[in-house]
């Protein structure tokens, strides 16, 4: 329309808090097909997850090629300004959380954003001295959609390298089912066991899901 504003004017202007979600992807979008304008694309990558934006950074990048107008390049500039947005939204989390652990809530606090969109699982340790302050949060493993394979031995040499006092596992059920399986226990116990034997004891392991987890110590399961 003849004197409109556009976005990327209005956002200099006025900052981009006075941009709606659509204009804001419309940015990032660039420009539409032949007959639509890159805010009508915003609008229908909105439609497809019923505006929920949450929803729109969880979904795969090839889900964005579903709607006319967005190919792989500005699927992949999509999927990196959402990953950025995530990635911000973690460090505040972190700045603004202990850096002990002293409960499990902290644990899921401090890992719901790494873990919970993704579509295979990770396993994680976080390394403690004796007074529960992190020393590191270590990546063992990366699996696929039904598991992943982490190493007592490689657990506990990154602990004693670390000269760590204390572990807590973590790891993520990509279904969203907190629920421990049966390999998951049985790690769970030989993770125990071998703590008690270098005197670096597994405070917890923690299966995160978005709004809920499962924790061994506080089911008494350690």
């Amino acid at each position: 329309m003849e004197g409109e504003v556009r976005p990327r004017e209005r956002l200099l202007m006025d900052g981009p808090q006075a941009l709606s979600n659509a204009e804001l992807l419309a940015l990032i979008i660039g420009s539409g097909p032949r007959g639509s304008t890159a805010i009508e694309v915003g609008g229908r990558l909105l439609d497809l997850v019923s505006s929920n934006l949450d929803s729109l950074g969880r979904i795969p990048t090839e889900a964005y090629m579903e709607i006319a107008g967005v190919g792989t390049a500005k699927a992949v500039q999509l999927s990196a300004a959402l990953e950025l947005g995530r990635r911000r939204h973690r460090s505040v989390e972190r700045t603004q959380s202990s850096a002990f652990i002293r409960a499990s809530s902290d644990v899921h606090r401090r890992f719901v954003l790494r873990l919970t969109d993704l579509q295979h699982e990770e396993f994680w340790i976080i390394l403690l001295r004796r007074s529960n302050e992190i020393i590191a949060e270590l990546m063992i493993s990366r699996g696929g959609l039904t598991g992943t394979v982490a190493d007592p031995k490689i657990i506990f040499g990154k602990a004693l390298a670390f000269r760590a006092a204390a572990i807590v596992a973590v790891h993520n059920h990509p279904s969203g089912n907190i629920q421990p399986s049966q390999s998951d226990r049985m790690l769970t116990k030989n993770l125990q066991e071998a703590g008690v034997i270098l005197d670096c004891p597994l405070l917890d392991h923690i299966i995160v899901s978005r709004e809920r987890y499962f924790s061994f110590a506080d089911q008494g399961e350690l």
